[in-house]
């Protein structure tokens, strides 16, 4: 980020020098996050410079806040790991996108900011009838849910799914697109209004965890079978339960551990039923591997979007400088979907 923009062979149009981003002053609390000016990203060989309209907000957005999660190295140190906006520059090699494209993106690192830097290949356009505060929503939610559920998950039209944490952005993103693929929805919910919300959505079977043990309701419901998929970002002694709430051949495919990743556990289950344990990170994938999640999301789910038949859920929107307030409410899990900051609307 030495090199200015006005001399940057990969700018088409005039930028400015500086933009304000959110810094972290020191890892720890919400309240540690201010905003700051600091200098205009440029975009490297096979990268877009984007434009920030709307900022998701994530989990492993306060967890790398907070000291746990760092970026790779080769990543802005900024957070912020989905974005939407226009494009505003292309690094050399680009051609599948014109400055002035809209696009929501995945990103390795920065979308706290006015302008971010972002492979080309993990970018996608804005689904048609869908605004920019919409789009910032879906990347994140929408490679983690496709890659897990059905790449790794292997979730096919028929079989019954589990996903903890329905009201969520990935659990409401994972029960629409597996009801739109032909899959009977378990989900878990921490209160009646978000049982209803999920209900809404498309879940067919919902269970308040604070009143009801899953893997006994599970075991009720499918008459002892269990289900094909479990979806979990729980851990804790979610784990071994999960093992018994899977049927034979079932897949436990893992991407948090919001309870703790260090258990005890039965693992016979995995040997008596012939189980799959699995799991991923999504910022740790190989580029290439994003890459071709964006290619299988624009052909098998990005027209799911413009019929309206899976639905981005935005439940609150913050100005960039009200990060620490988004932060504070993601971590209470009162909220039901997406948190977005608001960075450059007008973008």
């Amino acid at each position: 980020m030495t090199e200015s923009a006005s001399n940057h062979p990969a700018m088409t149009a005039a930028l400015p020098a500086s933009m304000q981003y959110i810094e972290v002053a020191e890892p720890g609390p919400p309240q540690n996050m201010r905003l700051a000016t600091g200098q205009v990203p440029l975009p490297r060989a096979g990268e877009i410079l984007v434009e920030v309209a709307y900022a998701g907000v994530n989990r492993p957005d306060c967890v790398q806040r907070a000291g746990h999660y760092p970026p790779p190295p080769d990543a802005s140190p900024i957070l912020g790991l989905e974005v939407a906006g226009r494009v505003a520059a292309l690094g050399t090699g680009v051609t599948q996108w014109r400055v002035g494209d809209e696009v929501c993106a995945l990103t390795p690192g920065g979308g706290y900011a006015q302008y971010c830097t972002t492979p080309a290949a993990w970018a996608l356009p804005v689904p048609d009838g869908l605004s920019l505060q919409d789009a910032a929503s879906l990347p994140e939610n929408c490679f983690t849910v496709w890659h897990n559920v059905f790449e790794r998950g292997h979730l096919a039209a028929g079989e019954t799914f589990l996903v903890h944490g329905g009201s969520s952005g990935i659990g409401l993103t994972a029960i629409q697109l597996a009801k739109a693929f032909g899959a009977t929805v378990f989900t878990t919910v921490g209160n009646t209004e978000k049982a209803d919300y999920c209900r809404a959505i498309g879940a067919d079977h919902v269970i308040v965890y604070k009143e009801q043990d899953f893997a006994a309701e599970v075991a009720r419901i499918t008459g002892k079978r269990g289900v094909d998929l479990v979806l979990d970002m729980v851990g804790g002694d979610y784990i071994e339960r999960n093992l018994r709430t899977l049927a034979l051949e079932g897949r436990l495919v893992i991407i948090a551990f919001l309870q703790g990743s260090k258990v005890t556990a039965d693992w016979r289950f995995i040997m008596l039923k012939r189980l799959t344990v699995t799991g991923s990170t999504m910022r740790a994938s190989p580029s290439q591997r994003k890459a071709g999640i964006a290619l299988a999301l624009r052909e098998r789910v990005w027209p799911l979007l413009a019929l309206g038949r899976v639905k981005p859920v935005v439940t609150r929107v913050y100005p960039l400088g009200e990060a620490p307030a988004a932060h504070a409410l993601m971590e209470s899990s009162a909220h039901i979907g997406k948190i977005v900051l608001a960075v450059s609307p007008s973008a």
